[in-house]
């Protein structure tokens, strides 16, 4: 994973915190638990890094979801 992949990784972490009144620590493991990050997130990067924020809020729950994994 490259440095501007980490730091979107990490943005979106807290973003996603943020939104579900989280702590940054549940919603990484929650992420982590689906393959969020390594299956989705950092493959996926150079298109989703230019999408908005809550845009991606609402994918990454949608995932979640999918995945069988409540938030």
């Amino acid at each position: 994973m490259n440095n501007e992949a980490m730091e979107f990784v990490v943005y979106l972490i807290h973003a996603c915190a943020n939104k579900w009144n989280k702590s940054p620590k549940q919603v990484y493991r929650k992420m982590k638990e689906a393959g969020c990050i390594d299956k989705y997130l950092v493959p996926n990067y150079d298109i989703l890094h230019t999408q908005g924020s809550n845009y991606l809020v609402d994918d990454i729950k949608k995932y979640l979801a999918i995945r069988g994994v409540m938030i």
